[in-house]
């Protein structure tokens, strides 16, 4: 979809492209695959006679959103030439969206980074790898002797793999801070929050293909016909079986005209009308008795909540009547198993993970957790969020959630192989070390609050954007103001970014050129929890390197080069993939990542057509048993030969199968009441048939299983459990007992330690219902929270609806994932949508006196106005405003174009919507609120 539509002449005409795209021994190959007679032979790409033309296929991984679609890419000579439908990934069955058909685009990259370039009076100068290093390397060290270690922040990608962003954790960890952060703060730390304190772990239930067993699925602030689009076509599969169709949003979207039943609903009342649900689900006896008696902690509690929210409150919190709520309720409750889908629009709110939570606890109560074609499941954005989660940069926690305790840095600082003491060191403090870091969404107010609120030595002094776009976070204006005051800024990355553009710098400035996810190897964990392996499909291009090349050439500047790899073979400057794949496996035994060697996940890349597309188990061949990426937990060491787990919380079938239940994280009782599962409830085979806390040492002699062991595991294992023992040991004992190493407990409706224990609908910060805010206030501010102070009700209190009448949202569109750098750089996709927009209704349009096509400014109440074009539609109500969140290059009205580096702006340019949001985080994760704030609308 495109407003106004131009033809373009500077050098992106497709036929232009294609011939330099063909200027390879290729060429002639593409051209027989392309319609039309659209490009002119290539001269320049004869090869030299009687050579011999290489052409192989590479196989890899779509990195434009989470589904994990496979690539085949034809490579002649070196050079990519073609990309093929991938028909035997079980995942993809041959199909591609929009974008993830274009990728063979980062073979050429014409608005790539190319060679190392620093900011000089305004200007980007070429420098050489070497100086760069050095340069920066110096300031980081002198600001270390000045400042301390956490006056730095790193800001790390999901576009890694989970190898890059392993070692990128552990990087930051001997540089001795624990300011790093990436990508999933903004898109779904409030689900990693909220469902991993109610299940026991933060990540999607089930798989898209587990769709085709579902009888019901209900989409909330979710729109996978654009955002995830391949996933749409699992569910349409089960919609043609038979599956009822629920979505809810509070815009009408491509993924809306599908349903059976719309629910628009007033943005930020989520809990109201999942509660409101749950009131008729209660009301008819529709909930699952049995399973919430065995399986379940704290439901009376929400009985209680839930009765507050009859039918007439509902509606007028939420605007939805009161038979479209119900009709929701009855297709979910009476069509099972059924599934609840969400993404963005549940997570960034600053209730967030109290959003997540209301439906982690409504699947609870119909009993849909652990059954195929049921699940919690979250769909997330970029290739690798779910991994770089699971093992990479997060302020609050070591590689697979291991937190930041004494004993997590010691586990670690062993798998390392060097001394806790030196590891410690290198911090400012202990107490530095054990304390979570300052998140992505506000690095900025580090840098611009006093001293004296920020609860470290110093303030930020520093940051590395290292694969992470700055329009994707909000408050623009607050951090351009921040990039102007820090002493050093460092952009590592394939493409510039908007920060190159932004930031309104004279010097100080550093723009590295990262090798996109193509020109490295690696493995990348789906949203399924699904891990597969990436082949390098060309050599780095330009002067570009490598991430853990570039990390791996700061850490021997910095000092500590050799702890880096100490256990990692390194060839030609780059830490060997394979090796620290390795040193994962022996590492994270909490989330089973500890079973996934890289020759398995070779194999399953290579013989994906033995997989079921519907099962994601292979029915024949060298993985026959498995499942499709040996999704996680994947249960000790990889000779064990554990499946994998397609199904979280699954008691019917083994665990050495698969199965697993509950995990017991939170001790054995709570307020006198048990926090086990029931007498009867268990996984198939097990030799306890009641519940039972997660197993240690100790656990194990008492049972009289630790004869199991052999006698190098006893050594190893004594003292430690499931999560410690690098043996392994106690897992394969205690899966050949039939039993989860994680206990089995009960699923927690009621969370205890969060600001909610059960789940309260509170107004947005900014909210237009004044009415309502003095019913359902927010949170009361915090003075150090991250370690930043925090404002919630302050914030509140200020009536911003008076002269910002229209309530504003965001999301994302098919053409562009993220902040928008890669795609919008890509002629094919920047073709199809060419300018900004912001969807309007029609009332609202002729208010103003706009129509389709005119520019309007969107004024918000930070001061932020956009200069924005106007597509009118139905698609929003009155009263709404929707625009997408990929653009950038824009500043209020100009264009940055001249600020890139020469050739380094990306093809399409707009207002990023980002630079208008107002304040808001999420009261547990600092996840930024991005789906309800408040605009008005001039004609510009």
């Amino acid at each position: 979809m495109t407003l106004v539509k131009q033809s373009r002449d500077s050098g992106l005409k497709r036929r232009k492209f294609l011939v330099g795209a063909g200027v390879t021994a290729g060429a002639g190959a593409l051209a027989r695959h392309l319609p039309l007679n659209v490009i002119q032979p290539a001269t320049a790409a004869d090869p030299a006679p009687g050579a011999t033309v290489k052409t192989e296929i590479k196989h890899t991984v779509c990195s434009h959103c989470s589904v994990g679609c496979s690539v085949e890419a034809v490579v002649s000579n070196g050079v990519w030439v073609r990309q093929e439908a991938a028909f035997d990934s079980p995942i993809n069955m041959g199909a591609h969206c929009a974008k993830g058909a274009s990728v063979r685009e980062h073979g050429f990259g014409e608005h790539r980074l190319r060679y190392p370039m620093k900011l000089v009076n305004g200007k980007y100068e070429r420098i050489s790898w070497d100086q760069a290093i050095n340069e920066i390397g110096d300031k980081m060290l002198q600001l270390r002797q000045q400042s301390g270690p956490d006056s730095v922040m790193l800001i790390g990608s999901s576009k890694h793999s989970n190898e890059q962003s392993y070692l990128l954790r552990k990087w930051v960890s001997m540089w001795g801070s624990n300011n790093c952060d990436h990508q999933a703060r903004i898109c779904h730390s409030t689900t990693v929050a909220g469902v991993a304190q109610t299940y026991g772990y933060g990540a999607m239930t089930n798989s898209f293909n587990d769709l085709h067993y579902s009888k019901a699925v209900m989409f909330i602030g979710s729109n996978p016909a654009e955002a995830h689009p391949i996933s749409m076509l699992h569910f349409l599969h089960s919609k043609e079986l038979g599956a009822k169709m629920i979505v809810v949003d509070p815009r009408f979207t491509r993924t809306a005209r599908f349903a059976h039943h719309y629910v628009r609903i007033r943005p930020g009342t989520d809990i109201a009308f999942v509660w409101g649900m749950l009131w008729h689900i209660f009301e008819n006896g529709w909930e699952d008795k049995a399973y919430i008696a065995a399986r379940t902690y704290g439901m009376d509690d929400v009985r209680k909540e839930v009765a507050k929210w009859s039918p007439d409150k509902v509606t007028e919190v939420t605007g939805v009547p009161e038979a479209s709520v119900r009709m929701a309720a009855e297709m979910l409750a009476t069509n099972k198993p059924s599934s609840v889908v969400w993404c963005m629009g549940i997570t960034q709110h600053h209730v967030g993970t109290a959003n997540v939570r209301a439906l982690s606890i409504l699947q609870l109560a119909l009993g849909n957790i652990g059954v195929p074609g049921g699940g919690a499941n979250i769909y997330r954005g970029h290739d690798n969020v779910q991994g770089a989660t699971d093992v990479g940069p997060n302020g609050d926690s070591l590689p697979g959630y291991f937190g930041l305790a004494e004993g997590a840095w010691k586990h670690f600082a062993t798998v390392w192989g060097v001394d806790y003491d030196w590891l410690k060191s290198r911090f400012g403090s202990k107490e530095l070390m054990e304390k979570p870091g300052i998140t992505v969404s506000r690095w900025f107010d580090a840098v611009l609050e006093e001293n004296q609120y920020v609860d470290q030595p110093s303030n930020l002094k520093a940051v590395i954007y290292w694969g992470h776009a700055p329009n994707s976070q909000t408050r623009l204006p607050d951090m351009r103001a921040a990039m102007q005051k820090l002493d050093m800024l460092v952009v590592v990355d394939p493409y510039p970014s908007m920060t190159a553009a932004m930031h309104g710098r004279q010097d100080g400035v550093y723009l590295l050129p990262a090798a996109s996810q193509f020109e490295s190897t690696g493995s990348v964990t789906a949203s399924n929890r699904s891990i597969q392996w990436r082949e390098r499909v060309i050599q780095p291009l330009f002067e570009c390197k490598t991430d853990h090349e570039i990390m791996y050439l700061f850490a021997k500047k910095l000092g500590f080069g050799e702890q880096l790899v100490k256990n990692i073979k390194v060839v030609h400057n780059e830490p060997v993939i394979e090796d620290i794949l390795r040193e994962i496996n022996r590492s994270c035994w909490t989330i089973g990542y500890t079973g996934c060697s890289p020759e398995r996940l070779k194999l399953h890349m290579e013989h994906k057509r033995t997989f079921n597309p519907t099962t994601l188990r292979a029915e024949s061949g060298p993985c026959k048993g498995d499942y499709y990426g040996l999704p996680w937990p994947c249960w000790g060491t990889p000779e064990m030969k554990h499946p994998g787990t397609p199904i979280l919380y699954r008691l019917d079938v083994p665990v050495s199968e698969g199965g697993m239940a509950f995990r017991a994280n939170w001790g054995v009782e709570h307020n006198g009441v048990s926090l086990l599962a029931a007498d009867g409830s268990f996984t198939k085979d097990s030799e306890l048939d009641t519940g039972y806390p997660e197993f240690d040492h100790v656990f194990l002699k008492k049972l009289g299983w630790w004869e199991d062991l052999t006698p190098e595991e006893k050594v190893q294992a004594e003292g430690k459990n499931w999560k410690t023992d690098l043996s392994g040991g106690i897992q394969r004992v205690v899966i050949a007992h039939g039993c989860s190493p994680i206990g089995n407990a009960r699923a927690r409706a009621n969370v205890w330690n969060f600001p909610d224990p059960i789940p309260v609908h509170r107004e947005p910060l900014v909210s237009p219902r004044r009415d309502l805010v003095a019913k359902y206030p927010t949170y009361d501010d915090k003075a150090a929270f991250w370690r930043l102070p925090t404002l919630y009700k302050s914030v509140q209190q200020i009536d911003f609806a008076k002269d910002f009448p229209l309530i504003m949202t965001s999301g994302r569109i098919v053409e562009y994932e993220g902040g928008g750098d890669e795609t919008r750089s890509n002629p094919w996709l920047a073709e199809l949508q060419q300018n900004m927009f912001c969807e309007v209704h029609p009332t609202d349009a002729a208010r103003v006196g706009v129509k389709i096509g005119d520019f309007m400014w969107v004024e918000t109440p930070t001061g932020a106005r956009l200069k924005i074009m106007a597509m009118v539609t139905e698609r929003v109500p009155e009263g709404l405003v929707w625009m997408p969140f990929h653009f950038g290059g824009w500043w209020m009205g100009e264009d940055l174009e001249k600020h890139y580096p020469e050739g380094g702006a990306p093809t399409v340019r707009g207002e990023a919507v980002n630079t208008g949001w107002t304040y808001g985080y999420d009261a547990v994760t600092m996840m930024q609120e991005t789906k309800v704030s408040l605009c008005r609308l001039v004609k510009a």
